[in-house]
């Protein structure tokens, strides 16, 4: 895969904003930095949807069918992210359809459908910092 997620900072919360123990097949192989899109019951896969619903971002490696089926994502933090299109500076951000990138959400998207916040100005195929708050 492409354009992943680099952690910048690291959220300050209690818990380091990593939660643990989401659930993934063993043959699947993602990236660290893996925007991942969350199904039920509490599955992670790979983000290709725009708009799904977003679990958060892979902690570590997942390398195909090397037994582990529990990943664990990071829900906050600040990180390096490809923008899709012109995003305005603090407007909030959601997955896009091309894996890793994020679009300025919609009026429509809320809750679990934004990853969080443009913390700079963007235009199509700029890195930028993303506060992610999920």
């Amino acid at each position: 895969m492409a354009n992943e997620a680099v952690k910048r900072y690291e959220e300050s919360s209690g818990y380091g904003g990593v939660i643990q123990d989401y659930t993934v097949t063993d043959g699947d192989a993602f990236e660290k930095g893996t925007v991942m899109e969350l199904i039920d019951p509490r599955t992670v896969s790979g983000c290709l949807t725009t708009g799904a619903p977003i679990a958060g971002i892979l902690a570590r490696e997942k390398v195909a069918s090397d037994g582990r089926t529990q990943v664990a994502v990071y829900k906050k933090g600040y990180f390096d992210m490809m923008a899709s299109g012109t995003i305005p500076i603090g407007n909030p951000v959601q997955a896009h359809s091309v894996a890793n990138t994020v679009i300025e959400a919609g009026s429509y998207a809320s809750g679990s459908r934004t990853i969080g916040y443009a913390e700079e100005a963007a235009t199509d195929g700029e890195t930028i910092i993303v506060r992610v708050d999920l």
